[in-house]
């Protein structure tokens, strides 16, 4: 696969991950904001909306929407720790930089827990996306990354 095609897949692939993300991991309340956390069948049912939604976009089988769930519903799950440890952070960062003296060692050590975090978060995306770019054939992958490629903006160029 030549670079531009991997560029627009791994692309997709981040577009169709936030998309599941920004619904799995959202904090409750029916339109997302809220106080706490989705409930795991919250998250679950999100999840299968977002994967309907894909499957319409690229004629998939019921097969293919049953196996893209399950990668979906899986790193979702396996994901919704990582988003509480990173809330977790951003508390710390906040209290770090109005303390009346800055430690720059807690900060540093701040920022080397937020990489190993978000290189955690990464890896898992990453195996996602691959998981279901092997579930989809070459021209639902096509599809996809034609119509992301009109709706982002277009960041895909061949």
């Amino acid at each position: 696969m030549n670079r531009t095609k991997r560029f627009t897949l791994a692309a997709l692939c981040g577009g169709l991950l936030a998309g599941i993300g920004s619904k799995a991991f959202a904090h409750g309340g029916r339109h997302g904001f809220g106080a706490g956390p989705l409930d795991p069948a919250e998250m679950n049912e999100r999840v299968e909306r977002f994967v309907k939604h894909l499957a319409v976009e690229v004629d998939a089988t019921p097969a293919q929407q049953e196996k893209l769930a399950v990668i979906a519903k899986d790193a979702a799950k396996e994901l919704a720790p990582l988003r509480e440890q990173a809330r977790e952070a951003r508390r710390q960062a906040i209290e770090l930089f109005s303390a009346p003296n800055i430690d720059r060692a807690a900060i540093e050590q701040l920022r080397a827990i937020h990489l190993k975090q978000a290189d955690a978060a990464s890896r898992r995306l990453m195996q996602a996306l691959a998981d279901a770019a092997e579930v989809l054939t070459p021209e639902q992958r096509k599809t996809l990354a034609e119509r992301a490629a009109r709706h982002r903006g277009g960041w895909h160029r061949g």
